[in-house]
């Protein structure tokens, strides 16, 4: 059974710097491509940031382009968000997912088949 988890939530004040962590544990799993989503209270689940697990490639929603960056490290089975220059709108859980062959738009929440729990990110101004 694959599961992830993620870390590295917190509270931290507008313009502020965090970086989340999601590591991957259990069995050996194929792996397409990984995303980071959030969600706000009272709002949908919304697309953040991905990145093709073998090319390297990375994907990101306008509002965190150049704020944020996507990693990988392979030999640790783990994912991370470097989120910089934080602002009270960032405020949301944080989800980190896994899509383990190609289903479609890394944006689409439904394409990816692993979810971790979250991790809570406040901003506050």
């Amino acid at each position: 059974q694959v599961q992830l988890v993620e870390s590295g939530g917190g509270l931290v004040q507008a313009g502020g710097s965090l970086r989340l962590s999601c590591a991957a544990s259990g069995r050996t799993f194929s792996r397409y491509a990984m995303g980071w989503f959030r969600q706000a209270p009272g709002k949908e689940r919304e697309f953040v940031a991905a990145i093709n697990w073998g090319t390297g490639n990375t994907y990101y929603t306008d509002s965190v382009k150049g704020r944020y960056t996507i990693s990988r490290d392979n030999a640790k089975n783990t994912v991370y968000l470097q989120m910089n220059s934080l602002k009270p709108e960032d405020t949301a859980v944080y989800y980190c997912a896994v899509q383990r062959t190609l289903r479609g738009d890394y944006r689409t929440p439904t394409n990816y088949d692993i979810w971790g729990q979250g991790a809570q990110v406040t901003v506050s101004s």
